[in-house]
């Protein structure tokens, strides 16, 4: 067998759907096979959620800064009932050239978590009809893939995930909502049973130019672009192979690593920040560009090992940072540097055997904290620095504090649906564990009906991040409700949340008041 025979054979035997495209070095060129014309494949889901939610403020009284922790209805502030529903209609479209080299691929969705009853044409109360946003179409991905005697190339803007999508998240999942893409030329080959992967990332070009009579722009400050550097090599096996393994009673072990290297020397901060008035930047004739020094490595690791009764599956990861030049006004400069050191890691379990209509395991996470107050989930470059009593703000002051230390987990790693989807935004400066069960009521050829609940209990790493001052955030239970076959999914989920003292009101002594949600789930498939 020629080696470029062999590179596609492995190509066919990893798992990817056939979507646009690979989120994975592991999932790139598995539907290379031979074809003797050109080919079209599409494939995608519509969505759409509705979903109440009520007394997520927790009726616990206004943060430091006067406003509640969620919002509330302004025209009655002791409403407790919120409602929302909205849709997205996702289409990934793969197309090959004559032969089993070439594949080009892009990822477009439609109406992206657009609200019903947005927009209205007019007046509301009159409407009849909704007007389009102005990104009705969003194209997520859009890149080329190439077979070669030694691996395969991939350019363009691509999905990026790896592991269990703690860091790094492509968003595939039919509740997702957000995504990690990377403008990126990487090359990934296989060797001696183990994947290889190198990857040189676009992250950001400085302040653009429009060419003379051209449609097209030159970045003009090449030492603001920011750039970044990846190598991962990992063991991996497809589901078919791991289910094979596990029907013949044997063990599978799966692992994988990566390094990741970000830089930037200098940077031009007027071209992403809102400011009163102009600094000295390009509208007023300066420069505009700042000294910035930022440089950032990852260490991550994964393993899943996959029993004939058992999944069990961890990633962890370790991240520093040096800003040498935290300013971001050209010529008012900070003496120090800001630095971080962020440590994040989860576990999944999932014990039956296999085809058991009941599974159960226990799922537990970690993400470093920061001791000033608030989270800060949410990166606003023009916030206040955070009191006591806020749930959220940045977490660096200079010169007073110029560490950021919280790990955050990405947004689509959910663990719950009311406490860190919802309240604080995601996963980090806390620990957690998570219970779980799973049983299938009834099965047919064609669909399947299943019950699932969660309770997750969380406490904060930094007791001073809370709005409180103390550790305890909250016990939540998650049960569902799952209807599936082949091209329709419904999942009925509920929620219910009871704050812990992380929530207390210190200033007017209230405690947080239990929250609830409902949420309905249709998608269907093609």
């Amino acid at each position: 067998m020629s080696h470029t025979t062999s590179l596609a054979a492995l190509g066919a035997a990893l798992l990817v759907s056939s979507s646009a495209g690979a989120t994975g070095f592991h999932e790139y060129g598995q539907d290379f096979v031979p074809r003797d014309k050109t080919e079209v494949d599409l494939s995608g889901y519509f969505r759409t959620r509705g979903e109440a939610l009520y007394n997520l403020d927790l009726d616990r009284g206004l943060q430091s800064n006067g406003q509640p922790i969620f919002p509330v209805a302004q025209s009655d502030p002791k409403a407790q009932t919120l409602t929302h529903w909205d849709m997205r209609w996702r289409t990934d479209v793969n197309v090959y050239a004559p032969g089993s080299m070439v594949a080009v691929k892009a990822r477009i969705d439609m109406l992206d978590n657009v609200a019903l009853g947005s927009l209205p044409e007019g007046i509301p109360s009159a409407s009849g009809t909704q007007r389009s946003p102005a990104d009705v179409v969003r194209v997520r991905r859009a890149y080329g893939e190439l077979l070669l005697p030694f691996g395969f190339i991939a350019a363009g803007r691509m999905g990026t995930s790896w592991g269990l999508g703690m860091v790094a998240n492509g968003g595939d999942c039919l509740d997702c909502d957000s995504a990690d893409a990377a403008d990126r030329v990487a090359f990934i080959t296989p060797l001696f049973g183990h994947i290889f992967a190198l990857a040189y990332d676009f992250s950001a070009t400085g302040p653009q130019a429009v060419r003379p009579n051209q449609n097209r722009t030159i970045g003009f400050e090449p030492s603001t672009d920011v750039r970044t550097a990846t190598f991962a090599w990992l063991r991996w096996k497809d589901d078919e192979t791991r289910l094979r393994r596990r029907r013949a009673g044997k063990t599978t072990v799966e692992y994988g690593s990566y390094i990741t290297h970000r830089w930037q020397t200098d940077d031009v901060p007027a071209a992403y920040l809102s400011t009163a008035q102009a600094v000295d930047s390009f509208a007023n004739g300066g420069s505009g560009v700042t000294a910035r020094g930022f440089r950032a490595t990852a260490f991550d690791g994964w393993l899943r090992l996959t029993f004939p009764w058992a999944r069990v599956e961890a990633e962890a990861a370790f991240i520093t940072a040096t800003v040498d030049q935290p300013s971001l006004l050209p010529g008012f400069l900070l003496r120090d540097p800001a630095k971080s050191k962020q440590i994040g890691a989860v576990l999944q379990t999932d014990f039956g055997p296999i085809d058991s209509m009941f599974t159960a395991g226990l799922d537990a996470g970690y993400a470093s904290g920061d001791p000033a107050p608030g989270f800060g989930v949410v990166v606003n470059p023009n916030a206040k620095a955070p009191q006591n009593g806020d749930l959220d703000g940045p977490q660096a002051n200079p010169r007073r504090d110029n560490r950021v230390d919280n790990f955050k987990f990405h947004s689509d790693y959910r663990i719950d649906r009311i406490l860190f989807r919802e309240i604080i935004g995601a996963v980090t400066d806390a620990m957690y564990a998570r219970p779980h069960a799973r049983v299938r009521l009834t099965r047919t050829k064609s669909a399947e009906l299943s019950a699932t609940t969660d309770i997750i209990g969380s406490r904060a790493v930094e007791a001073s991040s809370t709005l409180s001052g103390k550790a305890p955030l909250g016990v939540e239970i998650d049960p569902s409700l799952v209807f599936q076959t082949h091209a329709f999914l419904a999942a009925l989920d509920y929620a219910i949340l009871f704050p812990l003292a992380g929530f207390d009101n210190i200033t007017t002594g209230q405690s947080g008041k239990p929250a609830q949600l409902i949420r309905l789930r249709l998608n269907y498939l093609f």
